[in-house]
């Protein structure tokens, strides 16, 4: 059997998550009816990949298991049954969300409401830290020649969630404030950039003074250590009664600020929990104020279209770290998990 380079989790879970990472040979994906092969030229490293380290996935763990969700290359196969497909030889970008196909959300072209979704990188998928990777052929986006490889690989996870919080969710349009949670992160550095871009104002939290001095270069107005009482007042005082919607991905350690800095009828919009997912609730300051809070997951392959136009006008340019080969994929993750990268960390398997 043919084999190609990957990076891939041999177990799992552990005191030392990062000793479950492994490079080396593994089995070449399958070319299925529907899916498509993509030569791998750029990926993106995320932190759903040191969850997976950690034992953490919506599916069931089996070693090995291939990581990573985002991926820009170029088409290698097309599986028997592809229509309208990029053909052989087309750079793409691959949306990494999975849906059954058939349900309401699925046809209504929202696969990451199906209640069967799964992601590139997730049992039973391969993940796309690889030479090559298997993907729907509906899932192919394909790249203008403005945008390069790496600046693609950034967006189908971080920036497609980050855009979908500030636009689809929380409903922002150009003059309306937000506060952003954890800067430093890859949403909260995508959020900073999007907001920034469209006009809006961004306030960022994080406890790191560098990453508060990072959000501020990205363009955020103000930065601020998350202290819930104290932030909170001086946001108020910034946007003359609080921002119109905040974006959280750090969960237990921000929730409470969270609630505090948004306006009245404002917005909370959430997708991932960090630091814990069931921090008080709180639930006399919401209804007492009117809030709204709002989940997400990812985003659809309209919105990961419209991530890819904003970049071809060279308007959006997404902030990454560095660019490494697949060998230096444990220093990648050692960084990754310190948070000590600066934007995105891309590995290139050619």
């Amino acid at each position: 059997m043919a084999s190609v380079r990957a990076v891939y989790a041999r177990a799992f879970g552990g005191e030392d998550p990062l000793a479950n990472l492994e490079v080396g040979e593994q089995p070449e994906p399958e070319l299925r009816p529907g899916w498509a092969l993509v030569r791998v030229t750029a990926a993106s490293l995320n932190h759903h990949d040191l969850w997976t380290l950690r034992g953490v996935s919506s599916r069931p763990l089996a070693a090995p298991q291939v990581l990573g969700c985002d991926a820009a290359g170029r088409v290698e196969a097309l599986g028997e049954g592809v229509e309208g497909a990029p053909p052989p030889g087309t750079r793409v970008v691959c949306h990494s969300v999975i849906g059954c196909g058939t349900c309401a959300s699925c046809r209504a072209g929202h696969p990451n409401l199906c209640h069967r979704l799964t992601l590139l990188g997730e049992p039973p998928h391969g993940g796309t830290l690889a030479e090559l990777v298997a993907v729907p052929a509906a899932n192919l986006v394909p790249l203008p020649d403005t945008v390069g490889d790496e600046a693609a690989a950034c967006l189908p996870t971080a920036y497609l969630t980050a855009y979908r919080m500030l636009f689809t969710r929380a409903g922002l349009r150009p003059g309306m404030s937000v506060l952003v949670q954890g800067a430093g992160g890859g949403v909260a550095s995508a959020a900073i950039l999007l907001a920034t871009l469209a006009g809006i104002e961004v306030h960022a939290t994080s406890r790191d003074p560098a990453k508060r001095r990072l959000a501020e270069e990205m363009g955020a107005r103000g930065s601020f250590a998350p202290d819930d009482r104290a932030a909170a007042r001086e946001l108020s005082q910034r946007t003359r009664g609080g921002v119109d919607a905040v974006l959280d991905t750090v969960g237990e350690a921000t929730w409470e600020l969270s609630l505090r800095a948004v306006r009245p009828a404002g917005v909370v919009v959430v997708a991932g929990a960090t630091s814990g997912a069931n921090p008080a609730a709180l639930l006399n300051r919401v209804f007492w104020r009117q809030l709204t809070v709002a989940g997400t997951t990812m985003g659809t392959r309209a919105e990961l279209e419209r991530l890819v136009g904003l970049c071809a006008s060279a308007l959006l340019r997404p902030l990454i770290d560095r660019v490494m080969p697949l060998a230096e994929a444990r220093s990648a993750f050692a960084d990754l998990a310190s948070g000590r990268q600066r934007g995105k960390l891309v590995l290139a398997p050619g």
